[in-house]
């Protein structure tokens, strides 16, 4: 284990549960919304985390901390309604660190053994603090010691923006458009003292879908030996609603399921989960295996989404198969609901 990840030490998971009731104890969600968006400086690494206070609604009381300009970039996607399609899709975007108050039933085992340890005590509906790191594809986790340093931070400069904001409802309309309140940390004689700054996030560039290099030689001999058929094939990865781990005591990851469908029968060709770091390499292996195999060449490939293009377009266009992008995948969808099915029976 990296020195990233190792755990929180007794001592700060003692500050982060003195700072998530001081923040309960608060109460800001009475007059803040998820909307009401501000930022605080880590003092380690200068990352800027978002925070969103929530529990307006009633339901699921909470500070999110949106990590950087990717975790703001899907915070406000999110906030703006454009969400994946499949809303499992929804945990490519979330990049956060969340303090929760949850009802006992939603903590594990680690959470209520350190509680035990701490000497702590709660009781009723939304009472017990649960603390977790949000990662693209990741289940959510236990925080680390890096993380739970900064969450406490987070939730301390919360209850000083909060109070704040009840008095003056105008504390974080922006001076100009773009820019968040961001409170900032300065050393002054061995203290750290906080002040407010008006800061635009960095641009944030999303990963490129990048295939892999592809073998011109192999496709020449796909080309010489395979003969056209005017087949169809419908291909599509989705995300698993169900967390997969590689070894014990790891974090169980999302991975995706990469589906091969004929067309006018249904019948599934190929079908196999990878991670996501996996995906773009499997995706058009995918293809050209299956045509090796039956030494055929579909007409044509449809396909949902702009990823899949990029990653199948050099391999289409060598092999003058036309790629069609369809909102729907009929038989493909059919297959997908029948394999997500099947792991809910046997999970």
């Amino acid at each position: 284990m990296n020195e990233q990840e190792l755990p929180p030490s007794m001592g700060e998971w003692k500050d982060l549960y003195e700072a998530a009731q001081d923040f309960k104890e608060l109460g800001c969600w009475d007059w803040m919304y998820d909307a009401d968006l501000f930022g605080v400086e880590d003092p380690v690494s200068g990352e800027i985390g978002y925070c969103c206070i929530m529990g307006a609604g009633g339901e699921h009381f909470a500070l999110g901390v949106y990590q950087g300009s990717e975790g703001l970039a899907g915070y406000l996607q999110m906030q703006s309604g454009e969400i994946p399609e499949e809303p499992v899709e929804a945990l490519t975007l979330q990049k956060c660190l969340m303090a929760s108050f949850e009802d006992r039933e939603r903590l594990e085992k680690p959470d209520l053994e350190t509680i035990k340890q701490l000497s702590l005590k709660f009781r009723g509906r939304h009472a017990w603090p649960l603390f977790r790191g949000y990662r693209p594809c990741y289940c959510p986790w236990f925080v680390t010691g890096k993380e739970a340093r900064f969450l406490i931070i987070a939730l301390r400069q919360s209850v000083q923006v909060a109070p704040r904001f009840r008095e003056d409802p105008h504390l974080l309309d922006p001076p100009q458009r773009g820019q968040f309140l961001i409170r900032v940390p300065r050393k002054v004689e061995g203290s750290v003292e906080w002040s407010d700054a008006w800061r635009a996030p960095a641009p944030y560039v999303p990963t490129s879908v990048d295939p892999e290099p592809i073998d011109f030689d192999r496709l020449q001999r796909i080309v010489e030996t395979a003969g056209s058929t005017d087949g169809i094939l419908e291909m599509d990865f989705s995300l698993s609603p169900g967390g997969v781990r590689e070894s014990k005591g790891e974090r169980p990851y999302y991975p995706y399921l990469v589906l091969v469908v004929d067309h006018s029968s249904g019948f599934v060709f190929d079908a196999e989960f990878v991670s996501a770091n996996e995906l773009n390499s499997a995706f058009a292996e995918k293809l050209l295996k299956l045509i090796e195999q039956h030494q055929m060449i579909p007409r044509e490939i449809q396909i949902r989404r702009e990823e899949a293009a990029a990653l199948l377009n050099t391999v289409a266009m060598s092999l003058d198969i036309r790629l069609s992008r369809k909102p729907r995948l009929k038989s493909l969808d059919k297959a997908k609901r029948e394999f997500f099915n099947y792991m809910k029976l046997t999970g």
